[in-house]
């Protein structure tokens, strides 16, 4: 998965020129190979087993990625308005996805399809700098969410949520939290209890 909160603009193209400004040509160009989809709370977005054919920016709503086990659902990300996203092996390979993408609300998407991205990519430089940079964000990110899975009790990756995403609290079930710390609802709510 891929995510950068870009703060100021809330658009793709505004997102593309902080990683890599784009010459005018370029911006015009990928500005003609965009297109919005809406999702209603609930909907998946991308279903396990298909490909992932498109990068997502989130102008409105919430979605999560996730994956299923025989026992549980696990959900690796939370991405609302202002983040870029996609399910990287996906994408970068054209191959099925082992996650799913689901609206946790009414959702507004602007998309790019994979190959509109590498045609762009190969006309001009500045979108092959951001692909690249992207593609460095998504594997630091990507890192860092396996370290803080594998290394952090439930108590200090709680707190880490609260510090990075809290103000999703209010938007996220109990449920979907847990499954996001890897933990049960009744550990969750112990943990929230001794705050």
């Amino acid at each position: 998965m891929i995510s950068n909160q870009f703060s100021g603009a809330t658009d793709f193209i505004g997102f593309v020129s902080s990683l890599s400004p784009l010459e005018s040509e370029a911006r015009e160009m990928l500005a003609s190979k965009l297109y919005a989809k809406q999702y209603r709370k609930g909907e998946l977005i991308l279903e396990t087993g298909t490909v992932c054919n498109r990068i997502y920016f989130i102008d409105r709503g919430l979605v999560k990625t996730f994956f299923y086990t025989d026992t549980r659902e696990f959900i690796m990300r939370f991405f609302p308005e202002g983040h870029l996203f996609t399910v990287l092996d996906s994408f970068v390979l054209q191959q099925p996805s082992s996650y799913s993408v689901q609206a946790l609300e009414d959702t507004v998407i602007t998309c790019l399809n994979h190959d509109e991205l590498e045609m762009l990519c190969g006309k001009y430089h500045s979108v092959e700098t951001f692909y690249r940079k992207l593609l460095a964000l998504a594997a630091v990110n990507m890192m860092n969410r396996i370290g803080g899975t594998l290394e952090e009790k439930a108590q200090i990756a709680y707190n880490r949520f609260l510090k990075e995403y809290g103000s999703l609290l209010q938007r996220i079930s109990l449920a979907d939290l847990a499954s996001y710390l890897g933990i049960t609802q009744v550990s969750l709510s112990r943990i929230r209890a001794m705050k």
